[in-house]
């Protein structure tokens, strides 16, 4: 079995993105904390300029340490951290220990949209050998239906696409559209964090709390 360690930040941890308003050296600094506490080197960490897109794109150590237009990594290179950033989306991580297989995925609405959970379900198993039976996948803190409203035609968009069980009014239910994706290909092993980013009093960003706000991360190593 190989031996998969992952984290989510939290506030305490400090903001990990250098696209939002903060001094590159902060940054840095932070990045390199939570590298320490999770024991590895943090110049070998692969993160994404995300795009709200679908393109997952597998990486191992002779990739670029940011991959452009992306939305979701895999790896089944040791210790080759990956690292995924939100304030509200939903931080995906995955992984097969039986392959040594991980991947960190950014499923805001578009990306959720666009199947992205399926597509990097997918590849791990056509491209890296993953079996579905052996694949755990955990969502991290994010907005829950509690607090994400969106416009009628948003709401309209779900119910025809998913379902009608994923509408609220105008809340939609992200979560459990990514565990309708995840089990249409076999996936069954799913855990959803209960915090909502938005209305609990847990330490993580939210960008519907606050839109001049910092991100946390997912992030996945073996």
């Amino acid at each position: 079995m190989n031996q998969i360690k992952y984290y989510f930040t939290t506030t305490e941890d400090g903001n990990l993105a250098y696209h939002v308003n903060d001094i590159k050296e902060n940054v840095d600094t932070n990045r390199e904390a939570v590298a320490l506490k999770m024991n590895y080197k943090n110049e070998d960490l692969v993160y994404m300029n995300q795009v709200h897109g679908n393109n997952v794109q597998i990486v191992d150590e002779n990739s670029p340490k940011l991959i452009e237009n992306c939305d979701g990594l895999i790896t089944k290179t040791k210790g080759l951290p990956l690292m995924v950033m939100v304030a509200d989306c939903i931080p995906i991580l995955f992984f097969d220990e039986i392959q040594g297989v991980i991947a960190a995925v950014h499923a805001g609405r578009n990306s959720t949209f666009l199947k992205i959970a399926q597509i990097t379900a997918n590849k791990m198993m056509s491209e890296l050998g993953c079996n579905a039976n052996n694949i755990k996948v955990i969502m991290g803190p994010s907005i829950h239906t509690c607090c994400y409203e969106v416009s009628e035609e948003l709401a309209k968009i779900v119910k025809t696409s998913f379902g009608e069980k994923f509408c609220k009014g105008r809340n939609i239910d992200l979560h459990g559209i990514n565990v309708k994706l995840l089990e249409e290909v076999g996936i069954r092993n799913i855990r959803i964090s209960e915090v909502c980013t938005k209305c609990s009093t847990e330490p993580f960003f939210s960008y519907r709390k606050d839109t001049k706000t910092g991100r946390f991360a997912g992030i996945i190593v073996r």
